[in-house]
């Protein structure tokens, strides 16, 4: 599977003439974005959009708590802001919040007839530079859905990623600009807004009861030109963990029905008429869902596992409750581990304004252990972290020139102020290694030496 990144420090060798910083793991990465957000996954494909720009991102630990039940989160939504998320109730929920009678089942006409003028298009217009550093706009597509009542629309990250303009079209023609409310990178969801007021909204499902072999189908805008077209299939698999192609990992529902660029964004619906989970990707075979050769493999973000963080986007505009270290991070490489240098996770950006740095994390040092549990990756580091809460102290065992050190740090919470200045210290970093990349090629020393950095 292919997706958005895996390492910090990429190049030909990793220690070697042209290292480049990156985004390591976004599942972990940038918690919030505001209106101008970072650069798009890429993958099992994000089908919604068409569009050629990479980017290099900055890489935090940032812990992202995921899961829940998903009727509180609702319920936070409803109390907390004044708008209202229709959840399916059926026989077996026991619900604490407004419902929707939810227990016929209907047919694919009937699902389309209810809920085609709650799906909408999204078209994106983003400014970028070519190599000429000329500005240039390019257009893309995507899908989205209708939460509430005045004008809250989920979608996927990645559809709106980067973009300048956003616009909004629904079934009868009507077009709305629309503005980022909050986006969540490593989980693939955005929530925007348009004045609108009276809409229709989906009635909201629950992922957990779904079964593989189940009805489902999908309304969304394939190759952003097919619109408000609708297909079917089953449930081909539940709780798939896709490597997306940034090294992301993330828990899908996998389904035959026809998924494709353009799609991203948009419902699937159980044949009760509720949402169960948000297109998000298609397996392809070529690396880019619009030359995909696989077919019958699309994937949906469950939303019950993404409930709370969309309450949280909706209320505060970014996901709450997320332990934030503000540091980039890297896997040692094996041939610095030859040299006698452990297995661990290497800090390639410490930001000084937040908690690692504050603490005593520093550029170069290898964390091998979390509160006495070793580590041997990035990954690792990221999987153990999550487990704290925000104001938890955790020790982390350091390797620092030669010498295991213990650094204790209190877990500050991911919120926007914090995440620009951590991008502040990554953008410093760039600057730093393309200015030092710059006098080795006027030196033509043509490479670092020691095979790793500090």
């Amino acid at each position: 599977m292919n997706d958005h990144n895996h390492n910090a420090w990429q190049g030909p060798d990793p220690w070697g003439d042209t290292p480049q910083l990156q985004d390591y793991n976004s599942s972990y990465n940038q918690g919030w974005q505001d209106a101008t957000p970072p650069g798009p996954p890429k993958g099992p494909q994000k089908g919604p959009r068409q569009r050629g720009a990479g980017k290099i991102i900055a890489l935090c630990l940032v812990c992202a708590l995921a899961g829940g039940s998903v009727y509180p989160a609702y319920q936070a939504i409803r109390y907390g802001g004044g708008t209202t998320m229709y959840v399916g109730q059926r026989t077996a929920a026991e619900l604490n919040t407004k419902t929707v009678d939810t227990e016929k089942e209907l047919t694919p006409a009937e699902i389309y007839d209810a809920y085609v003028g709650s799906t909408v298009g999204i078209t994106v217009d983003i400014v970028g530079t070519n190599i000429f550093g000329q500005q240039v706009k390019t257009a893309a597509a995507g899908s989205g859905f209708v939460i509430t009542e005045d004008g809250y629309i989920l979608t996927n990250y990645h559809v709106i990623d980067e973009a300048n303009n956003i616009t909004v079209t629904f079934v009868d023609g009507k077009s709305y600009p629309a503005t980022l409310v909050g986006g969540e990178e490593s989980n693939d969801i955005a929530v925007i807004k348009i004045d609108a007021k009276g809409l229709k909204p989906v009635v909201i499902g629950s992922s957990d009861d779904m079964r593989v072999g189940e009805e489902v189908l999908t309304i969304g805008n394939p190759l952003g030109e097919l619109t408000f077209t609708e297909t079917a299939g089953i449930v081909s698999a539940l709780d798939r963990t896709i490597t997306m192609s940034d090294g992301r990992k993330i828990n899908m529902i996998q389904t035959d029905c026809a998924i494709n660029s353009g799609n991203s964004g948009g419902p699937l619906f159980n044949l009760h008429g509720e949402v169960i989970g948000i297109v998000s990707a298609k397996y392809s075979g070529s690396g880019y869902s619009a030359g995909a050769s696989v077919e019958g493999l699309g994937f949906a973000i469950p939303v019950d596992d993404v409930a709370e963080m969309v309450a949280s986007l909706v209320t505060d505009g970014y996901v709450t409750g997320k332990p934030f270290l503000g540091v980039g991070l890297n896997d040692v490489d094996q041939s610095a581990q030859s040299y006698g240098v452990p297995a661990g996770a290497v800090i390639t950006v410490a930001a000084p304004e937040l908690s690692g740095a504050k603490a005593g994390l520093q550029e170069g040092d290898i964390i091998t252990a979390v509160n006495g549990e070793k580590v041997e990756s990035a990954d690792e580091l990221v999987s153990a972290v999550k487990e704290y809460e925000v104001g938890e102290s955790v020790t982390f065992t350091v390797f620092r020139s030669g010498e295991n050190l213990e650094v204790k740090v209190t877990l500050e919470e991911s919120t926007p102020a914090r995440q620009e200045l951590y991008q502040k210290a990554v953008e410093a970093k760039e600057a730093e290694l393309a200015q030092e990349q710059q006098q080795q090629q006027q030196d033509n020393s043509g490479g670092y030496g020691w095979p790793f950095w500090y």
